[in-house]
């Protein structure tokens, strides 16, 4: 007995996870399976006489046509992708396997939603991709540009900030601050009322939206926010939480998941790492290159600086002055008021002699209260004679230390390039002597070297 072929009915059709879309030769949908609404949002009623490019993504659209016409010309498309935009507004991937039905004049698809496994191979690429960029980052700023963009092909990031927090001083800066709508904020304090303050405060993670305002403490839902959706991660080291990585969207269509939550703190995790690699970095190089109580280039830098404003002077014919300078019984401060008196009259000192000079020039403490100041680019050895009285008038001004007023003078020697010599060691020499004998005259002035050019 022969049997009959069994035809599956419409129902066992919609038991499929898979999606079965038939459309006709305009690409409007004439059968739509019950798959179609979790793929795609619609109900089959909703996606029933319309043309099927109105939903897929703008973007994909013409390689879409494209497809479709060599679809309908007989070639089979076994496994074509492309996106389309979920009624929520979601992006979903799909991947296709259509074919022509020339009896019927019908083109036949089965719609197999990828959007996890695209998702997932994004996430890897994406999170491998910063994992890098946190190894390899130069510097700071370009670490933050670079995660931002990162980002920006993983979940809304349009606006993106880094906000960074200062124990020492209890000051938050934001040295990333990428935003459609505001300027980044200005520094502020750990106590300030503020989201990015929050997340220092706290340690944790905080999105901030219509839907999860409620769940939110009472003091952070007073804090005034803008956007419609506010997420901050913490940026966590050893030493506690050091700033917060923050993505705001101003649209309804740009929200956040806990998916976008997870994806931000491990990025996170690799940022807060590098910025610790980048301020220890810049700590050593600080070390290495700065006096430690004033802040002002040390010996060695003031040795490279030389070399370097050297050369300029012999390549554009101008000229450059070396100041030695000796505060005159600095010493006497030192065993009468004790160090730290000294040490902060010392602070004093290197202040006002960077009043004194212009940005382009050079103030270097060489240790004890020895300096040696730089002067560039001029064509008048007026110039740097202004500048050593501008300097001795300034430290004649009593200094005001712990209610008792201290008087410093100092004793100034003076060379020049290239009357007193044409490398660096050379003119130290004579703007020393220079010293000397500027202090074996009472001090309180100013010599210009005797010494003649050696060469």
């Amino acid at each position: 007995m022969n049997k009959q072929p069994y035809v599956p009915s419409v129902d066992l059709v919609d038991l499929l996870l898979d999606a079965i879309c038939v459309v006709d030769k305009q690409g409007c949908f004439v059968f739509v399976s019950a798959a179609c609404e979790r793929i795609f949002g619609y109900t089959p009623e909703e996606m029933l006489g319309r043309n099927m490019i109105e939903l897929v993504f703008p973007e994909d659209r013409a390689r879409t046509l494209q497809a479709a016409s060599e679809i309908m010309a007989g070639t089979s498309k076994p496994s074509f992708e492309n996106r389309y935009v979920r009624k929520d507004g979601q992006i979903v991937h799909i991947m296709w396997s259509a074919r022509w039905s020339a009896d019927d004049q019908l083109r036949i698809a089965v719609a197999h939603d990828i959007s996890e496994r695209k998702h997932s191979e994004t996430m890897q690429a994406a999170l491998y991709a910063i994992s890098e960029a946190a190894h390899l980052a130069k510097d700071l700023p370009g670490l933050f540009k670079k995660v931002h963009s990162i980002l920006g092909e993983l979940l809304p990031a349009i606006n993106f900030s880094v906000a960074l927090y200062d124990e020492q001083n209890d000051q938050l800066d934001f040295p990333y601050h990428i935003d459609e709508q505001h300027q980044a904020p200005a520094p502020h304090k750990r106590d300030a009322p503020t989201l990015s303050a929050e997340i220092i405060r706290s340690g944790q993670t905080l999105l901030r939206s219509a839907e999860t305002l409620a769940t939110l403490p009472k003091h952070v839902q007073s804090i005034d926010c803008s956007s419609l959706y506010w997420l901050g991660v913490p940026l966590t080291s050893h030493n506690g939480t050091i700033g917060a990585l923050v993505v705001q969207s101003y649209t309804h269509g740009e929200r956040y998941t806990d998916k976008d939550k997870e994806l931000l703190q491990f990025v996170s995790t690799q940022v807060a790492s590098s910025i610790e690699r980048q301020q220890m970095l810049t700590r050593l190089q600080f070390m290495a290159q700065y006096d430690a109580l004033t802040h002002l280039p040390n010996r060695a830098l003031l040795h490279d600086r030389m070399h370097t404003a050297l050369a300029r002077a012999h390549r554009v014919q101008t000229q450059l002055s070396v100041l030695f300078l000796d505060l005159d019984k600095f010493k006497q401060v030192n065993d009468t008021f004790g160090h730290a008196t000294g040490d902060l009259l010392l602070q004093m000192v290197a202040n006002r002699l960077k009043q004194c000079i212009r940005e382009s020039d050079t103030v270097a403490r060489l240790g004890g209260d020895e300096f040696v100041i730089l002067i560039e680019d001029f064509h008048s050895p007026d110039h740097a004679l202004l500048i050593a009285e501008k300097i001795r008038v300034a430290l004649n001004q009593p200094f005001e230390l712990d209610g008792q007023s201290h008087t410093i003078l100092p004793s100034i020697g003076v060379a020049f390039y290239p009357q007193h010599g044409d490398d660096a060691q050379q003119l130290l020499n004579h703007a020393d002597n220079a010293m000397y004998i500027a202090k074996k005259n009472g001090g309180n002035c100013f010599q210009v070297t005797l010494e003649p050019n050696s060469r």
